[in-house]
């Protein structure tokens, strides 16, 4: 299993998983529920109308926090944002109802990417894994 896959598996298990920015000097965290894995590359994705989309491209160092039972797995690298018309339509079919909220309010869903990203796998007492992704 590649390591891309690895963040993908673990993040599908906990569902729900945190996106961690900085607003200035100020950190940001929200929980976020989408990802997907293409050609074995992890894409998210955020409405780039959101102060998470504008925090992300002010300053792309970012992290992603999950935790599933007893471990959790923080994800960190630089986001880069990414236009691909084939990706958005794999997207509308994983989440149509969202994507139809956003068609009628005009509002477009920028997919991001994390470039450079290194992410471990902890127990609540031990480092389980770590790896460069």
């Amino acid at each position: 299993m590649s390591n891309a896959a690895k963040v993908h598996e673990f993040l599908n298990k906990a569902q729900v998983f945190y996106f961690l920015t900085t607003d200035g000097d100020q950190p940001k965290g929200r929980p976020f529920g989408f990802q997907m894995l293409v050609d074995d590359v992890l894409y998210f994705g955020c409405g780039t109308f959101k102060n998470v989309f504008k925090q992300l491209t002010a300053n792309p160092r970012v992290e992603v926090l999950a935790l599933c039972g007893d471990e959790f797995m923080r994800y960190d690298g630089r986001a880069k944002v990414v236009h691909d018309a084939a990706l958005l339509d794999k997207v509308r079919q994983a989440m149509p109802q969202i994507m139809d909220l956003y068609d009628k309010n005009g509002w477009e869903m920028g997919l991001f990417t994390l470039e450079d990203g290194h992410a471990e796998i902890r127990g609540i007492f031990d480092q389980k894994e770590a790896f460069d992704v």
